[in-house]
């Protein structure tokens, strides 16, 4: 079944530890507090059980994405989330949060600096807790509150936490159970001044990048990893709000950089929501672009949304992201 009690953590951070590799389960611990004064930790994995034990590691300076404005007020605490399209969930596969070659993978703790996932972690977590205006937002599943236990970190009373903060899908064996789809964990940071956005997502490497739809489990005839931004069919551009009164005309342009025609008879591009919209039956040639237009439910919001590009066998094959303040350029195509 899929996590209990997902959702996100709208808080600030207090403090931090680390736990080190020699640990067998390492976590990263943060110490956090909401507006209402409410203590939480947060556990987040720096080391597999399952091998290979390096967690895969993603850390974006510059974050992105229409996510950003579907978050809870900062600080205001802990809010349950649905699991599902649309939403302030996160979803790695399908959310197109980040280039999926992106990832790679760093040991928990070794001697030296800038060097292992606690020391990148480091670099991000300290300057929020040196800063009280950053906001942080951390994504999993809730535990606590627990009354008659102190937490067993940094003792504040009750114990009360998020963990779970790191993939959560395509695994196998012992973890199989708690798959889901739209339930990933993360990090956010915001830092007002600068109007940034900084954000950390974390796998494992022994889950899939292939998911059931509806239940996140590996989709054992798929390859492991998803394809990179080097796939033979990408998501060129969008036309996302064009010029004129609605209903408007949208656009998605794609690129078939293979030397070779593909046919697109079966291939679909999904929406934000999930809408899928089938694309032509007909061969793609190589080098060429294809301009799709939108139908059907399938819709580029003017406040943000994103694109996934589907094989026949419903593989993710490209995906991109675009934020409210590139659609709000009227008549304006959107480059990917």
């Amino acid at each position: 079944m899929p996590l209990k009690n997902y959702g996100v953590l709208a808080c600030r951070a207090v403090e931090r530890r680390r736990e080190g590799a020699p640990d067998e389960t390492p976590h990263y611990q943060l110490h956090l507090t909401d507006n209402a004064g409410t203590h939480y930790r947060a556990a987040i994995n720096v080391k597999s059980q399952q091998r290979p034990p390096d967690l895969l590691f993603v850390a974006d300076d510059n974050f992105r994405h229409p996510l950003t404005g579907q978050l809870p007020a900062a600080g205001s605490g802990w809010k349950i989330l649905p699991s599902k399209p649309g939403t302030a969930s996160l979803d790695f596969i399908r959310g197109n949060l980040f280039p999926p070659d992106a990832v790679r993978p760093l040991p928990p703790d070794l001697p030296g600096m800038d060097n292992d996932l606690e020391d990148m972690l480091d670099h991000h977590v300290e300057r929020a807790i040196a800063d009280s205006n950053t906001e942080v937002y951390v994504f999993g599943e809730r535990y606590g509150p627990e009354p008659d236990e102190p937490d067993k970190v940094f003792g504040f009373r009750p114990g009360n936490g998020v963990h779970e903060i790191h993939m959560n899908q395509g695994s196998s064996g012992q973890f199989r159970p708690s798959n889901g789809v739209w339930q990933d964990g993360g990090l956010l940071l915001h830092f007002p001044a600068e109007s940034r956005w900084i954000a950390v997502f974390l796998a494992f490497q022994s889950q899939a990048w292939h998911t059931d739809e509806t239940t996140g489990h590996p989709l054992t005839a798929a390859p492991p990893r998803p394809a990179t931004r080097d796939a033979s069919v990408r998501i060129l551009a969008a036309l996302v709000n064009p010029t004129g009164p609605a209903p408007e005309r949208e656009t998605v342009t794609l690129l078939n950089a293979s030397p070779v025609a593909i046919d697109l008879d079966g291939w679909r591009l999904a929406d934000q929501k999930d809408h899928l919209l089938p694309l032509p039956a007909q061969p793609l040639a190589a080098g060429a672009t294809l301009a799709i237009a939108g139908g059907n439910e399938f819709q580029l919001g003017n406040h943000g949304g994103s694109i996934t590009l589907l094989d026949p066998a419903g593989l993710k094959v490209d995906g991109v992201s675009y934020t409210e303040e590139q659609a709000q350029r009227e008549g304006w195509t959107v480059a990917f």
